[in-house]
């Protein structure tokens, strides 16, 4: 056997870890981080070691599976795609194009094979009905992008190696690693902002493991973001003019959004967000008053009643302060591969160009909001949803009112999953089309490049060949489209893409990149050979100033304060009259765990070995009140549903809030999976509602969902032990 190391990127999470994988023959022997890496410098969390645990796992599948009745049957490739493609088309030829739905889930975005490959596939379904885990994540964030700068994907960017000031929103980096701020090693950038003078500042509902490292952390209310923010921008503008000198060529609304916010004084807002009013002007004034700050929001914020208003209003803040795009402020990124410049048409507005069938839900970017993929099942008439592909995906863990899309999906007359878990939501395909999995693929991180806290690229090498009875994605994405499409045009594409590969495709990008020399064989730019000479990656530099020509608004210009945004503060507005809460109701938010990012990495024993993490975090307050003692049962009651959960009594939440993490509730029959896992848990998305949403964006609204908590009285070991 020949021991070799391998340098490549970690795709479990944003971060882009480089990881060193040392192999003996065809066995993982070590996973551990690259200090020789320019962009994370030896840096990895424990998730790194589930790239061994499901590449080796025997509940991973290898070959497609058939449902027959009650049981599954292998059968090959091209018989599984032709039944695939046939049974699609017949489908979409019976009851029009929209009857045939899909779902991508995140793990999409973590494959270069599937990011170059879906959107073909897309193409060639011709269906409206197309959903994603984005509506249920950061769709509010790709809005504000898209109203203020022009893209959706110019998402301002953290500068948090060179900020004198920190002031987070709903963000949890301990456990996320960086979330649309890619960048490994997030603690320690964050904890030498503090070593060089700087402020770190934490806006949460819950003393979250991020609170413990930062200055100061402050309870409030959840889905009150917004409110907080428009309270901040009125201290602002109330001290004097907005510090937009640097963008005055090329910005609008300034004195709309000073109007606006006119009306929002600290003495509205504190009953409602519960910080109290002195402490809103402290921080409003200390966060103008650094030299170097930036305003960073994450899911707390975005997956909420009111996400795409604090979206934007974030923007706003680092704008009005003059924090945008300059060293130590909120910044955009120059990747190698610029997904900005390869998209020409980037200056149209993709904004509710259709909408749901039943709802009417806007559609973005060609994307419906995933809450209303259940009721699209459902309700009869033209358009109805009756047969679903899905990628990378566990809608019925993932999704709000998980239950009843689970009802909905078991009643299609069709469903195909390209997936290699038999999980909770694809134990109801009919069809399984399971891919090589990321130690045997090339990848690129095309989408985390341009969110990093740092221009850099890397390309990795797959470590182990392809199985020979194997595909990857873009294999089966591929081989989909052209029989879908049933052309020889299509066919001869197919084949040419086939011979390409992800790989040249992406060559072909840094080549024609902001870095690379052009199509030329010969030249200095950045190219494969680069990168594969280069194989820890190639740092390319700190984010730069780029405005305004990185703007793809149609005129060009900054847009400050959006019209969409200006008319939805409206219903804002109307919660400052919102009744108080039932007599006995609670807010429940989410959370989630370092070690188990997605609810398909609980099948690692290695990661899931210990204490039970899916417990309900209640403020003793509460507690006292229900007469809940600390590892007792409780149940969870909401609109949709009710779990019971052994409680875990701690001051990390703020009282009249309750916690239960995300990506649990597994043990259902039919599955292959969590056969390690003692600990099922519940999904918080058995109680999370499907009619609660960001109207605006079309979100989820997961943040402040009311429950009702009951003591049931089984006491288990104490939840920590």
């Amino acid at each position: 056997m020949t021991v070799t190391r391998h340098f490549r990127t970690c795709t479990l999470c944003e971060a882009m870890c480089g990881i060193v994988v040392t192999t003996d023959g065809d066995r993982v022997t070590d996973i551990r981080g690259d200090k020789d890496d320019p962009f994370s410098r030896g840096h990895v969390c424990p998730k790194a070691v589930a790239l061994q645990d499901v590449h080796e796992d025997p509940d991973r599948l290898r070959r497609p599976l058939r449902r027959e009745g009650s049981s599954w049957v292998e059968i090959g490739w091209d018989e599984a795609l032709d039944d695939a493609a046939a049974r699609l088309k017949a489908i979409q030829a019976a009851h029009g194009r929209d009857a045939v739905a899909t779902y991508s889930g995140n793990p999409t975005v973590h494959s270069v094979g599937a990011m170059l490959f879906a959107p073909d596939l897309m193409r060639a379904l011709r269906t409206k009905n197309r959903f994603s885990a984005t509506s249920v994540d950061q769709l509010p964030h790709h809005v504000a992008a898209l109203l203020m700068f022009g893209h959706a994907l110019l998402i301002p960017i953290p500068d948090i190696d060179h900020t004198q000031h920190l002031l987070m929103f709903g963000a949890n980096p301990a456990a996320s690693n960086g979330s649309l701020m890619t960048a490994p090693g997030v603690m320690e950038r964050i904890r030498a902002i503090r070593n060089r003078g700087g402020r770190v500042v934490l806006i949460d509902p819950r003393r979250s493991e991020t609170a413990g490292l930062v200055d100061a952390h402050h309870f409030i209310r959840p889905g009150t973001d917004a409110l907080l923010l428009l309270a901040l921008l009125h201290v602002i503008c109330a001290d004097g003019a907005p510090r937009v000198s640097q963008y005055a060529a090329y910005i609008d609304g300034v004195d709309a959004l000073c109007e606006l916010v006119r009306h929002f004084p600290p003495e509205r807002v504190s009953g409602q967000t519960g910080i109290d009013a002195d402490t809103i002007r402290s921080l409003a004034r200390d966060f103008a008053a650094a030299p170097t700050a930036v305003a960073y929001g994450r899911v707390g914020v975005s997956m909420q009643e009111f996400g795409g208003i604090a979206c934007w209003l974030i923007s706003a803040l680092n704008i009005v302060t003059g924090h945008l795009d300059l060293p130590g402020g909120a910044m955009f990124t120059r990747p190698a591969v610029d997904i900005l410049r390869a998209d020409q048409r980037s200056d149209r507005v993709r904004f509710g160009r259709w909408t749901t069938r039943v709802r009417g839900l806007p559609e973005f970017a060609g994307e419906l909001p995933v809450a209303a993929l259940a009721e699209e099942i459902e309700t009869p008439g033209a358009g109805q949803v009756r047969a679903l592909l899905t990628h990378a995906g566990n809608p019925v863990l993932s999704t709000p009112n998980g239950q009843r899309l689970e009802r909905a999906i078991a009643g299609l007359d069709y469903y195909v999953a390209i997936d290699f878990y038999l999980n909770e939501t694809t134990r109801h395909a009919h069809l399984i089309l399971p891919p090589t999995f990321a130690l045997e693929r090339d990848h690129y991180d095309l989408v985390f490049h341009a969110l990093a806290v740092r221009n850099t690229a890397k390309y990795s090498r797959a470590i182990f060949p392809k199985p020979a009875d194997a595909r990857h994605d873009w294999e089966i994405l591929n081989g989909l489209t052209w029989r879908i499409t049933g052309t020889l045009a299509a066919r001869t594409k197919s084949l040419a893409l086939a011979q390409l590969t992800p790989r040249g495709m992406v060559d072909i990008a840094l080549r024609q990149g902001p870095y690379g020399s052009g199509l030329s064989p010969v030249g200095t730019g950045l190219r494969m050979k680069t990168l594969d000479d280069n194989p820890h990656g190639v740092d390319l530099g700190a984010l730069q100033p780029a405005l305004p020509d990185r703007l793809r608004t149609a005129d060009r210009r900054l847009q400050l304060a959006p019209a969409m945004f200006l008319a939805d503060v409206t219903r804002l507005e109307a919660t400052l009259e919102r009744a108080e809460p039932a007599t006995g109701e609670l807010s429940l938010i989410g959370r989630r765990a370092l070690r188990s990012n997605n609810s398909w990495m609980h099948n690692s024993e290695r990661l899931m070995r210990g204490r039970n993490r899916c417990t309900l975090q209640m403020h003793p307050h509460d507690a006292d009140a229900r007469g809940v003692d600390d590892g007792e049962d409780v149940r969870i009651t909401s609109r949709t549903g009710s779990v019971v959960v052994p409680v875990e009594v701690t001051n990390a939440v703020m009282p009249g809030v309750v916690s239960l993490p995300h990506g649990w509730g597994h043990g259902r029959a039919g599955t292959r999976m969590s056969t390690a896992n003692t600990h099922a848990g519940a999904s918080i998305n058995d109680l999370t509602d499907d009619q609660r949403l960001d109207t605006l964006t079309g979100n989820a609204s997961f943040s402040g969902v009311p429950v009702r908590v009951d003591r049931i009285g089984i006491r288990h070991s104490h939840p920590q032990a």
